[in-house]
Protein backbone atom coordinates (compact mmCIF):
# COMPACT_ATOMS: atom_id res chain seq x y z
CA UNK A 1 0.00 0.00 0.00
CA UNK A 2 1.49 3.03 -1.15
CA UNK A 3 1.80 6.11 1.65
CA UNK A 4 3.36 9.47 1.72
CA UNK A 5 3.48 8.99 6.06
CA UNK A 6 6.36 8.23 7.39
CA UNK A 7 7.55 7.57 11.23
CA UNK A 8 11.24 7.27 12.35
CA UNK A 9 12.09 4.71 14.86
CA UNK A 10 15.67 5.67 16.46
CA UNK A 11 17.82 2.93 18.31
CA UNK A 12 21.33 3.26 19.35
CA UNK A 13 22.25 0.79 22.70
CA UNK A 14 21.04 -2.55 23.81
CA UNK A 15 17.81 -1.36 25.55
CA UNK A 16 16.74 0.18 22.81
CA UNK A 17 16.53 -2.44 20.47
CA UNK A 18 14.45 -4.80 23.00
CA UNK A 19 11.74 -1.80 23.71
CA UNK A 20 11.85 -1.36 19.83
CA UNK A 21 11.31 -4.37 18.71
CA UNK A 22 7.67 -5.24 19.27
CA UNK A 23 6.27 -1.57 18.07
CA UNK A 24 8.77 -1.71 14.86
CA UNK A 25 7.14 -5.44 14.23
CA UNK A 26 3.44 -4.08 14.90
CA UNK A 27 4.05 -1.11 12.96
CA UNK A 28 5.76 -2.56 10.05
CA UNK A 29 2.87 -5.45 10.15
CA UNK A 30 0.09 -2.21 10.33
CA UNK A 31 1.12 -0.84 6.83
CA UNK A 32 -0.32 2.46 6.79
CA UNK A 33 3.23 4.45 6.92
CA UNK A 34 6.46 3.53 5.96
CA UNK A 35 8.39 3.02 9.04
CA UNK A 36 12.52 3.64 8.82
CA UNK A 37 14.31 1.97 11.06
CA UNK A 38 17.41 4.20 12.36
CA UNK A 39 20.62 2.86 14.26
CA UNK A 40 22.64 5.30 15.21
CA UNK A 41 25.45 2.78 16.20
CA UNK A 42 26.39 4.13 19.74
CA UNK A 43 27.07 0.42 20.73
CA UNK A 44 29.20 -0.90 18.04
CA UNK A 45 30.44 -4.18 20.17
CA UNK A 46 28.98 -7.16 18.00
CA UNK A 47 27.34 -8.53 21.30
CA UNK A 48 26.12 -5.12 22.24
CA UNK A 49 24.19 -4.13 18.93
CA UNK A 50 24.12 -6.71 15.73
CA UNK A 51 23.40 -9.46 17.41
CA UNK A 52 20.45 -8.08 18.90
CA UNK A 53 19.21 -7.56 15.71
CA UNK A 54 19.88 -10.89 14.29
CA UNK A 55 18.20 -12.74 17.27
CA UNK A 56 15.35 -10.54 17.68
CA UNK A 57 15.05 -10.86 13.67
CA UNK A 58 14.95 -7.10 13.48
CA UNK A 59 16.06 -6.41 9.99
CA UNK A 60 19.15 -4.47 8.58
CA UNK A 61 18.74 -0.76 9.57
CA UNK A 62 17.42 1.19 7.01
CA UNK A 63 19.90 3.80 8.07
CA UNK A 64 22.85 3.53 10.44
CA UNK A 65 25.03 6.50 11.56
CA UNK A 66 27.93 4.91 12.79
CA UNK A 67 28.87 7.79 15.71
CA UNK A 68 30.96 4.74 17.73
CA UNK A 69 31.96 5.89 20.89
CA UNK A 70 33.24 8.69 22.22
CA UNK A 71 32.37 11.47 25.55
CA UNK A 72 28.66 12.37 26.05
CA UNK A 73 29.04 15.89 24.28
CA UNK A 74 30.90 14.45 21.20
CA UNK A 75 28.71 11.32 21.13
CA UNK A 76 25.79 13.41 21.30
CA UNK A 77 27.20 16.00 18.83
CA UNK A 78 28.11 13.43 16.29
CA UNK A 79 24.31 12.02 16.29
CA UNK A 80 22.56 15.59 16.39
CA UNK A 81 24.64 16.25 13.23
CA UNK A 82 24.08 13.35 11.49
CA UNK A 83 20.36 12.36 12.12
CA UNK A 84 19.38 16.06 11.28
CA UNK A 85 20.92 15.77 8.01
CA UNK A 86 18.49 12.40 7.74
CA UNK A 87 15.08 14.21 8.76
CA UNK A 88 16.26 17.22 6.57
CA UNK A 89 16.55 14.97 3.46
CA UNK A 90 13.11 12.98 4.36
CA UNK A 91 11.54 14.67 6.68
CA UNK A 92 9.22 11.73 9.08
CA UNK A 93 5.59 12.57 10.23
CA UNK A 94 6.88 11.24 13.73
CA UNK A 95 10.22 10.36 15.64
CA UNK A 96 9.88 7.49 18.07
CA UNK A 97 12.63 7.48 20.71
CA UNK A 98 13.39 4.97 23.28
CA UNK A 99 14.47 5.25 27.13
CA UNK A 100 17.36 7.44 28.16
CA UNK A 101 20.50 6.90 26.31
CA UNK A 102 22.58 9.58 24.58
CA UNK A 103 20.82 8.75 20.94
CA UNK A 104 17.57 9.33 22.83
CA UNK A 105 18.20 13.06 23.91
CA UNK A 106 20.05 13.46 20.87
CA UNK A 107 17.45 12.73 18.17
CA UNK A 108 14.74 13.93 20.77
CA UNK A 109 16.80 17.74 19.95
CA UNK A 110 17.08 17.16 16.11
CA UNK A 111 13.68 16.42 15.68
CA UNK A 112 12.41 18.88 17.71
CA UNK A 113 14.61 22.07 16.08
CA UNK A 114 13.13 20.36 13.06
CA UNK A 115 9.23 20.79 14.51
CA UNK A 116 8.90 17.12 14.23
CA UNK A 117 6.26 15.49 16.41
CA UNK A 118 8.16 13.09 18.94
CA UNK A 119 6.80 9.94 20.92
CA UNK A 120 9.02 8.79 23.71
CA UNK A 121 8.65 5.42 25.18
CA UNK A 122 9.14 4.83 28.92
CA UNK A 123 8.91 8.15 29.36
CA UNK A 124 8.71 10.03 33.42
CA UNK A 125 10.91 7.90 34.83
CA UNK A 126 13.10 9.41 37.70
CA UNK A 127 16.29 8.64 39.94
CA UNK A 128 15.97 12.66 40.66
CA UNK A 129 20.27 12.57 40.88
CA UNK A 130 21.08 14.79 38.60
CA UNK A 131 25.05 13.48 38.66
CA UNK A 132 23.46 10.18 35.73
CA UNK A 133 23.86 11.28 32.60
CA UNK A 134 20.93 9.12 32.02
CA UNK A 135 18.66 11.62 34.30
CA UNK A 136 19.74 14.63 32.45
CA UNK A 137 18.54 12.43 28.79
CA UNK A 138 15.31 11.91 30.53
CA UNK A 139 14.13 15.23 31.78
CA UNK A 140 15.44 16.74 28.18
CA UNK A 141 13.44 14.30 26.24
CA UNK A 142 10.37 14.41 28.28
CA UNK A 143 10.64 18.00 27.87
CA UNK A 144 10.78 18.17 24.47
CA UNK A 145 8.23 15.30 23.29
CA UNK A 146 4.92 15.42 22.50
CA UNK A 147 3.76 11.91 23.18
CA UNK A 148 4.53 10.39 26.67
CA UNK A 149 4.23 6.56 27.02
CA UNK A 150 4.91 5.43 30.27
CA UNK A 151 5.46 1.92 31.65
CA UNK A 152 4.03 3.06 35.42
CA UNK A 153 2.12 4.87 37.48
CA UNK A 154 4.08 7.12 39.26
CA UNK A 155 5.91 8.54 35.82
CA UNK A 156 2.93 10.83 35.23
CA UNK A 157 3.57 12.30 38.75
CA UNK A 158 6.88 13.13 37.99
CA UNK A 159 5.86 14.55 34.32
CA UNK A 160 2.73 16.11 35.69
CA UNK A 161 5.29 17.98 38.23
CA UNK A 162 7.61 18.81 35.56
CA UNK A 163 4.55 21.11 33.70
CA UNK A 164 3.22 18.49 30.99
CA UNK A 165 -0.04 18.11 30.12
CA UNK A 166 -1.89 14.99 31.12
CA UNK A 167 -3.58 15.06 27.89
CA UNK A 168 0.06 14.13 26.12
CA UNK A 169 0.69 10.96 28.66
CA UNK A 170 -0.26 7.58 28.19
CA UNK A 171 -0.11 4.65 30.54
CA UNK A 172 0.58 1.71 28.17
CA UNK A 173 3.05 -0.52 29.87
CA UNK A 174 6.38 -2.09 29.23
CA UNK A 175 7.55 -3.01 25.82
CA UNK A 176 10.52 -4.54 27.23
CA UNK A 177 8.23 -7.26 28.82
CA UNK A 178 6.46 -7.31 25.33
CA UNK A 179 9.89 -9.06 23.83
CA UNK A 180 10.23 -10.77 26.90
CA UNK A 181 6.84 -12.66 26.92
CA UNK A 182 6.83 -13.39 22.72
CA UNK A 183 10.48 -14.61 23.06
CA UNK A 184 11.16 -16.43 26.10
CA UNK A 185 11.06 -19.95 25.11
CA UNK A 186 14.66 -19.15 23.01
CA UNK A 187 16.01 -17.72 26.25
CA UNK A 188 18.88 -20.79 27.13
CA UNK A 189 22.22 -20.55 29.01
CA UNK A 190 22.39 -23.78 28.76
CA UNK A 191 25.69 -24.07 26.44
CA UNK A 192 27.92 -21.19 29.32
CA UNK A 193 26.80 -22.93 32.04
CA UNK A 194 27.74 -26.34 30.51
CA UNK A 195 30.82 -24.76 30.04
CA UNK A 196 31.66 -23.85 33.48
CA UNK A 197 30.41 -26.60 35.16
CA UNK A 198 27.58 -24.88 37.04
CA UNK A 199 24.19 -25.77 37.65
CA UNK A 200 20.68 -24.04 36.87
CA UNK A 201 19.82 -21.77 40.41
CA UNK A 202 23.15 -22.47 41.72
CA UNK A 203 24.90 -19.61 40.93
CA UNK A 204 24.58 -15.83 40.97
CA UNK A 205 24.18 -13.74 38.00
CA UNK A 206 26.31 -9.83 37.97
CA UNK A 207 26.25 -7.63 35.25
CA UNK A 208 27.87 -3.70 36.37
CA UNK A 209 28.64 -1.01 34.11
CA UNK A 210 27.77 1.94 35.12
CA UNK A 211 30.83 4.41 35.39
CA UNK A 212 30.54 5.28 39.25
CA UNK A 213 30.85 1.40 40.11
CA UNK A 214 33.42 0.26 37.32
CA UNK A 215 35.85 3.74 36.11
CA UNK A 216 37.13 4.06 39.05
CA UNK A 217 39.91 0.85 40.12
CA UNK A 218 39.38 1.22 43.81
CA UNK A 219 35.80 0.58 43.65
CA UNK A 220 36.43 -2.20 41.31
CA UNK A 221 38.99 -3.58 43.45
CA UNK A 222 36.14 -3.64 46.35
CA UNK A 223 33.56 -5.47 44.07
CA UNK A 224 36.31 -8.10 43.55
CA UNK A 225 36.89 -8.53 46.62
CA UNK A 226 33.00 -9.08 47.48
CA UNK A 227 32.37 -11.44 44.67
CA UNK A 228 35.29 -13.24 45.61
CA UNK A 229 34.06 -14.00 49.14
CA UNK A 230 30.49 -14.86 47.43
CA UNK A 231 31.87 -17.15 45.31
CA UNK A 232 32.87 -19.12 48.43
CA UNK A 233 29.07 -19.85 49.19
CA UNK A 234 27.73 -20.18 44.77
CA UNK A 235 29.81 -19.77 41.71
CA UNK A 236 29.57 -16.31 40.32
CA UNK A 237 29.32 -15.44 36.79
CA UNK A 238 30.17 -11.83 35.89
CA UNK A 239 29.05 -10.42 32.76
CA UNK A 240 31.98 -8.28 31.41
CA UNK A 241 30.46 -4.84 29.81
CA UNK A 242 33.58 -3.40 27.30
CA UNK A 243 33.78 -0.69 29.66
CA UNK A 244 34.66 -2.94 32.98
CA UNK A 245 37.40 -4.94 30.86
CA UNK A 246 39.06 -1.82 29.90
CA UNK A 247 39.14 -1.20 33.72
CA UNK A 248 39.84 -4.84 34.35
CA UNK A 249 43.22 -4.52 32.39
CA UNK A 250 44.43 -1.46 34.15
CA UNK A 251 44.59 -3.16 37.62
CA UNK A 252 46.29 -6.48 39.06
CA UNK A 253 43.53 -8.89 39.67
CA UNK A 254 43.32 -11.91 42.35
CA UNK A 255 40.25 -14.00 41.49
CA UNK A 256 38.37 -16.97 43.14
CA UNK A 257 38.17 -19.96 40.89
CA UNK A 258 34.45 -19.78 41.49
CA UNK A 259 34.14 -16.39 40.15
CA UNK A 260 33.85 -16.21 36.22
CA UNK A 261 34.34 -13.60 34.01
CA UNK A 262 32.13 -13.99 30.60
CA UNK A 263 32.51 -11.64 28.00
CA UNK A 264 29.02 -9.70 26.78
CA UNK A 265 26.41 -12.76 25.27
CA UNK A 266 23.61 -12.44 23.18
CA UNK A 267 20.51 -11.25 24.16
CA UNK A 268 18.79 -14.78 24.78
CA UNK A 269 21.61 -16.25 26.47
CA UNK A 270 21.87 -13.52 29.11
CA UNK A 271 18.37 -13.24 29.55
CA UNK A 272 18.15 -17.20 29.83
CA UNK A 273 21.27 -16.95 32.42
CA UNK A 274 18.86 -14.01 34.28
CA UNK A 275 15.84 -16.42 34.21
CA UNK A 276 18.47 -19.18 35.48
CA UNK A 277 19.67 -17.75 38.37
CA UNK A 278 19.85 -17.76 41.92
CA UNK A 279 20.67 -14.12 42.25
CA UNK A 280 21.36 -11.05 40.12
CA UNK A 281 23.63 -8.41 41.15
CA UNK A 282 23.17 -5.17 38.72
CA UNK A 283 23.41 -1.65 38.19
CA UNK A 284 20.97 -1.89 34.80
CA UNK A 285 17.76 -0.57 34.85
CA UNK A 286 16.88 -2.84 32.30
CA UNK A 287 17.88 -6.09 34.44
CA UNK A 288 16.08 -4.52 37.27
CA UNK A 289 12.85 -4.75 35.11
CA UNK A 290 13.93 -8.16 33.44
CA UNK A 291 14.89 -9.87 36.72
CA UNK A 292 11.46 -8.87 38.49
CA UNK A 293 9.34 -10.29 35.42
CA UNK A 294 11.45 -13.76 36.27
CA UNK A 295 11.09 -13.83 39.83
CA UNK A 296 14.84 -13.67 40.39
CA UNK A 297 15.85 -11.91 43.63
CA UNK A 298 18.31 -8.73 42.21
CA UNK A 299 20.39 -6.41 44.35
CA UNK A 300 21.15 -3.09 42.56
CA UNK A 301 24.47 -1.39 43.58
CA UNK A 302 23.20 2.29 43.38
CA UNK A 303 21.67 4.95 45.91
CA UNK A 304 18.76 5.46 43.80
CA UNK A 305 16.47 4.27 41.00
CA UNK A 306 14.26 5.24 38.23
CA UNK A 307 12.25 2.11 38.30
CA UNK A 308 11.16 2.06 41.92
CA UNK A 309 7.94 -0.60 40.67
CA UNK A 310 10.75 -3.10 40.44
CA UNK A 311 11.31 -2.51 44.06
CA UNK A 312 7.46 -1.98 45.46
CA UNK A 313 5.57 -4.21 43.02
CA UNK A 314 9.54 -6.47 41.76
CA UNK A 315 11.82 -8.42 43.56
CA UNK A 316 14.49 -5.46 43.21
CA UNK A 317 16.24 -3.59 46.19
CA UNK A 318 18.43 -1.51 46.03
CA UNK A 319 21.59 -2.04 48.34
CA UNK A 320 23.33 1.37 47.84
CA UNK A 321 27.45 1.38 46.71
CA UNK A 322 29.10 0.39 49.79
CA UNK A 323 30.66 -2.51 48.42
CA UNK A 324 30.61 -4.25 51.79
CA UNK A 325 26.95 -4.74 51.79
CA UNK A 326 27.38 -6.93 48.80
CA UNK A 327 28.16 -10.04 50.67
CA UNK A 328 25.51 -9.58 53.59
CA UNK A 329 22.62 -8.56 51.41
CA UNK A 330 23.48 -11.48 49.13
CA UNK A 331 23.69 -13.54 52.09
CA UNK A 332 19.94 -12.50 53.33
CA UNK A 333 18.96 -13.03 49.79
CA UNK A 334 20.39 -16.27 49.55
CA UNK A 335 18.68 -17.48 52.31
CA UNK A 336 15.22 -16.58 52.04
CA UNK A 337 12.88 -18.40 50.26
CA UNK A 338 11.79 -16.73 47.00
CA UNK A 339 7.97 -15.65 47.09
CA UNK A 340 5.37 -15.33 44.33
CA UNK A 341 5.94 -11.88 42.72
CA UNK A 342 2.61 -10.14 41.86
CA UNK A 343 2.61 -9.12 38.06
CA UNK A 344 3.23 -5.61 37.44
CA UNK A 345 0.14 -3.66 36.26
CA UNK A 346 0.07 -3.73 32.35
CA UNK A 347 3.57 -5.34 31.84
CA UNK A 348 1.44 -7.89 30.06
CA UNK A 349 2.74 -8.74 26.69
CA UNK A 350 0.59 -5.52 25.25
CA UNK A 351 2.40 -2.47 25.56
CA UNK A 352 2.85 -2.19 21.70
CA UNK A 353 -0.31 -3.02 21.08
CA UNK A 354 -1.85 0.08 22.95
CA UNK A 355 0.68 2.21 21.26
CA UNK A 356 -0.28 0.91 17.97
CA UNK A 357 -3.65 2.00 18.79
CA UNK A 358 -2.59 5.53 20.57
CA UNK A 359 -0.76 6.25 17.30
CA UNK A 360 -3.98 4.92 15.06
CA UNK A 361 -5.98 7.43 17.02
CA UNK A 362 -3.91 10.21 17.04
CA UNK A 363 -3.34 9.48 12.84
CA UNK A 364 -0.04 8.61 12.37
CA UNK A 365 -1.16 5.61 11.12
Amino acid sequence: METNKLIDIVVGARPNYIKAFPIYKKLKEDGSAKIRLINTGQHFDKNMSKIFFDQLGIPIPDINLKVGSGTHGEQTAKIIERIERVFINNKPNLVIVFGDVNSTVAAALAASKLHIPIAHVEAGLRSFDRSMPEEINRVITDQISDILFITSPEAQVNLINEGKDKEQIYYVGNTMIDTLIEQENKFNGKTILKSIKVEKNQFVLVTLHRPSNVDSLSSLKKIIKALNVLSERLPVLWIVHPRVKKSLNEISIVKSKSLFFIDPLGYFEFLGLQKAAKLIITDSGGVQEESSYFGTPCLTIRENTERPITIKEGTNKLIGILYDNIIEEANIKLSTNIQSVKTIIKWDGKASERIYKILKDLEYL
